[in-house]
């Protein structure tokens, strides 16, 4: 038997109520964490590594062309702090204004846009600085030399993948949202470390960072979200509000 089509689209409109958490809720993100800046500090400290990846910048350097060079700036763009808020904004009303749904809406837009934000945080704690454009033989666009590791662009491509994976995650679109995911992962990472503003490791570095921050974004979500949102005025005239799960010792009225 199938669902009638009323209630398959009320389940599409709040299929992000509850995301999908690691099972041990607070050492996931704690060890993932730990890693990340462990990777951070490796690297900023033995300068070897950093050298040995530095190899590969002044290898991409050399190897420019017009059509990669476009591409890569683009990226470089798009991806600027204004272009990922316009980005979000769209995203966001699209969900809510287009397609109904106050929770998608929110979902998506708290995992991606916190997992960028985050970036921030470890580039000032590692505070490794960015290669030397002065050593590459044909830089395009210029760095403030610091803030390396991890690299926010890579972060927002990640964090904004897993947003929508789990949006398409459990419907026919979950193989497609997976696999231009990690396209768009890897053509954002490959054009950081093509334009020599950012290492290799700097790219493994923000899979990492938004893993970590994932992993906290969707417990704090599953805990507050519905709560939180069944408090915001008018919220439900756009789209269906789950009811917050009732708390242990607590009687829903």
């Amino acid at each position: 038997m199938t669902n009638p089509p009323a209630v398959d689209n009320l389940a599409a409109r709040t299929r992000l109520a509850r995301l999908p958490q690691p099972r041990h809720a607070l050492q996931q993100p704690v060890i993932l964490a730990l890693v990340t800046l462990a990777l951070g500090f490796t690297i900023k400290w033995l300068p070897q590594f950093r050298n040995a990846e530095f190899q590969i910048d002044q290898f991409f350097s050399r190897h420019h062309s017009p059509a990669l060079n476009a591409i890569a700036v683009t990226i470089q763009v798009l991806l600027s702090a204004r272009g990922i808020l316009i980005i979000l904004i769209i995203t966001f009303l699209f969900l809510l204004l287009v397609r109904r749904s106050p929770v998608n809406a929110f979902a998506v837009v708290s995992v991606a846009g916190i997992g960028w934000l985050s970036s921030e945080a470890f580039k000032i704690v590692v505070a490794q600085p960015r290669p030397n454009q002065a050593l590459l033989q044909n830089p395009l666009i210029p760095n403030d030399g610091t803030g390396s590791f991890p690299s926010g662009h890579t972060t927002f491509a990640v964090a904004f993948a897993i947003a929508y994976y789990f949006l398409a995650r459990q419907t026919r679109w979950s193989k497609v949202a997976l696999a231009c995911g990690i396209l768009f992962v890897t053509v954002v990472g490959l054009s950081r470390v093509y334009l020599g503003v950012h290492y290799p490791s700097d790219i493994i570095g923000s899979v990492l960072v938004a893993a970590t921050t994932t992993s906290l974004v969707t417990v704090i979500w599953n805990r507050y979200a519905l709560s939180v949102l069944a408090r915001i005025p008018f919220l439900d005239r756009f789209g269906p509000l789950p009811q917050p799960p009732a708390r242990p010792g607590k009687v829903r009225q």
